[in-house]
């Protein structure tokens, strides 16, 4: 058996797999056994609530095209905050909980990183 710690999506898991020889017949109990395992440093999912409100995140690398919405509005569950350009594709980022928005964190133009905050809402 070796032992690995793989992170997906910001979770740590501590996974044992067992070696077979080419000609073995596989075993009938699983191969990996997935624990969790303390991680460093999580990442924040897209819609990760916060003391101030909840965070908006580009959920990919690209560039701000427009925004649609400003500081002080009300927007409703899956309405578009921003659109993002990525891969020549314009993509709507749209607010995963109803509420005010509290703050606009990026401008039009910019480019942003996968997981950068867009806007806050409260």
């Amino acid at each position: 058996m070796k032992r690995y710690n793989i992170t997906v999506n910001g979770k740590a898991y501590d996974v044992a797999v067992e070696e077979l020889d080419a000609g073995a017949a596989p075993s009938a109990a699983p191969a990996a056994a997935a624990a969790p395992a303390p991680a460093a440093a999580p990442a924040a999912p897209a819609a990760a609530p916060v003391a101030d409100g909840t965070k908006v995140t580009a959920p990919m690398p690209g560039t701000i095209l427009d925004i649609k919405v400003a500081v002080g509005d009300t927007v409703a569950s899956g309405q578009a905050i921003c659109v993002l350009e990525a891969m020549k594709m314009e993509n709507d980022v749209n607010a995963p909980c109803a509420g005010k928005v509290l703050s606009i964190n990026t401008t039009k133009g910019s480019a942003v990183e996968t997981g950068t905050v867009l806007a806050v809402i409260g």
